[in-house]
């Protein structure tokens, strides 16, 4: 029978519930348990594909095409497991399923309320990854706030969910903040008492409580919080900020987390949790041997959540190459021919960001002029690709207003282009091309030595495509097209011949990137920036 754990935040948003719900699944995960994460956010979009990156953060996309949470992308980087559609509900899903189903009849002409329809169409979608049979155990993290107006339905539901199945078996985890008061130079327990409050108010008593604070919780105060927020004070849990996420697996295993919950949960402890390979991983990242300077550019750079998951897969890959790697987040609206040497002469490698919209495109256009003719390791991803195949266009072949038709429809030579059966969609959520898709890359490429195999899958995020029509005259100025989809020979890798590392891929690695696996390009990315490096200092 799959057990539930259910993960509520308190006082302050941004405390950080998914990095203690991906934490805790790796302890369970490496005891010996199957585990998932699922995200229900409170906002009535039904997913975050149409958001701004500036409202919320990147947009992560799954395997089977889902636009999720960013939350998803660190589930996925700490337990190496994929998720799904199934794993990120929105209140706007919720809504639509319940009102559709309305319109169709199915609820027999009664009124449809908050409670019950919408309440058991949450638990519904609460059950249905504890109902595939692949789980032991089902983390589900509860976004927003305790009191927060939006989140009061899924509260209720996991109220009735916790009375339904049993305290055995649903537990509830409540993540708040104790504050340090500098002026009393002291701790301050008052907000989590009021923030359980609240929570007993809706009728649910947390299991456990994750206090998070800057300074170590004494016993004294461990025994108040316990007292008056009705918990063992072993269910009281100290979460210290930490210099990295990834040290948090190993904080909440000292704190004994992971123990706690099993006990609640009545499931045995199995073995002690097998993490050496992660330790090797932050032993790796926090002793580099090497340091590079790697510049983003992008448009979005004053919100980093913007490019959570290419900044994790540089973790990733400087661990793996112990090497420290500094990413130096560049506005390309601030770019232009002028000022291109003083902005990025001093870098070791150079990636172009995705995005979408005509903002700051020229001056990506201009770092990827200078890049290629001063053989800087450049790395294209999504936007940043076709970046590089219009510039090449304008300043190899001569095609002077070669451009992509998303940013200049009119344009002469549209060599990046809409797929035909993207050009008659009107609506905007949820029409790209989504989700993983294949790959078959050509041998004696730089891809090919990348890979160090001929089939890959690859997620995706697009509309537009490379304009096969000019792949010929391309191909034979030296860009090539090393990686194609074997179903519908678009271009997904192109590379050029004579640099050192100049490649653009039209799909999002850095999604795929986890502590266990960091993904080939990074890796390699990152490697040919450590050589870069080199000769620059000799």
């Amino acid at each position: 029978m799959t057990k539930y754990i259910f993960v509520t935040g308190g006082v302050t948003s941004s405390l950080g519930k998914g990095i203690i719900s991906a934490s805790l699944a790796k302890l369970l995960q490496a005891r010996g348990y199957r585990v998932t994460i699922q995200k229900f956010d409170p906002y009535i979009n039904i997913d975050p594909g149409t958001l701004n990156p500036y409202e919320h953060g990147e947009c992560f996309v799954t395997e089977d095409g889902a636009e999720t949470d960013l939350d998803l992308g660190h589930y996925e980087r700490f337990l190496n497991v994929p998720t799904s559609q199934a794993n990120n509900i929105t209140t706007g899903r919720i809504y639509q399923n319940v009102i559709s189903k309305e319109r169709k009849g199915e609820y027999l002409g009664k009124t449809v309320q908050v409670v019950p329809h919408i309440t058991d169409e949450i638990k519904r979608n609460m059950r249905i990854l504890g109902e595939s049979g692949e789980y032991d155990i089902v983390i589900t993290e509860l976004g927003g706030t305790v009191g927060d107006i939006e989140s009061l339905p899924f509260i209720e539901a996991v109220r009735q969910f916790k009375w339904e199945e049993g305290n055995s078996n649903a537990i509830v985890i409540h993540l708040t903040l104790i504050p340090f008061l500098a002026a009393a130079g002291e701790l301050k327990t008052k907000p989590t008492q009021h923030s359980v409050k609240a929570l007993l108010e809706y009728g649910i008593q947390p299991d456990i409580l994750v206090c998070r604070t800057e300074h170590h919780i004494n016993p004294d105060i461990r025994k108040k919080i316990a007292l008056f927020c009705n918990v063992n004070i072993n269910a009281v849990i100290e979460s210290m900020d930490a210099s990295t996420i990834y040290d948090v697996p190993l904080l909440m295993l000292k704190e004994q987390l992971d123990k706690t919950v099993l006990s609640k949960l009545k499931l045995p402890t199995k073995n002690d949790p097998d993490m050496e390979s992660w330790k090797d991983f932050l032993g790796r990242l926090k002793n580099p041997t090497a340091e590079v300077k790697i510049g983003l550019i992008g448009k979005y750079v004053e919100l980093p959540d913007a490019y959570k998951s290419i900044i994790e897969s540089f973790v990733h890959a400087g661990s793996k190459n112990e090497c420290k790697v500094r990413v130096e987040y560049i506005h390309s609206e601030g770019i232009f021919p002028d000022n291109v040497k003083e902005k990025l002469g001093h870098l070791h490698g150079v990636l172009v960001a995705p995005g979408f919209g005509s903002r700051g495109i020229e001056g990506k256009i201009d770092t990827i002029k200078y890049v290629r003719e001063n053989n800087i390791p450049f790395f294209g991803i999504c936007l940043g690709m076709q970046c590089a195949v219009v510039e090449f266009g304008r300043n190899v072949l001569g095609l002077k207003d070669a451009h992509t038709t998303e940013i200049e429809p009119e344009t002469s030579n549209p060599v990046i282009n809409m797929m035909e059966e993207q050009k008659n969609i009107v609506n905007m959520g949820g029409t790209m091309r989504l989700g993983s898709y294949p790959c078959d890359i050509k041998k004696g490429t730089k891809a090919f030595s990348i890979y160090g195999k001929q089939h890959i899958n690859e997620r995706h995020r697009h509309r537009y495509e490379f304009n096969n029509d000019y792949l010929k005259q391309y191909e034979e100025a030296g860009m090539i097209a090393s990686g194609i989809n074997p179903q519908t020979n678009l271009v997904e890798i192109v590379e050029l011949k004579n640099h050192p590392f100049f490649v653009g891929g039209q799909f999002h690695p850095e999604l795929k990137s986890t502590v266990a696996n960091p993904h080939p390009l990074f890796v390699k990315f990152v490697a040919a920036a450590m050589d870069f490096a080199k000769k620059k200092t000799n």
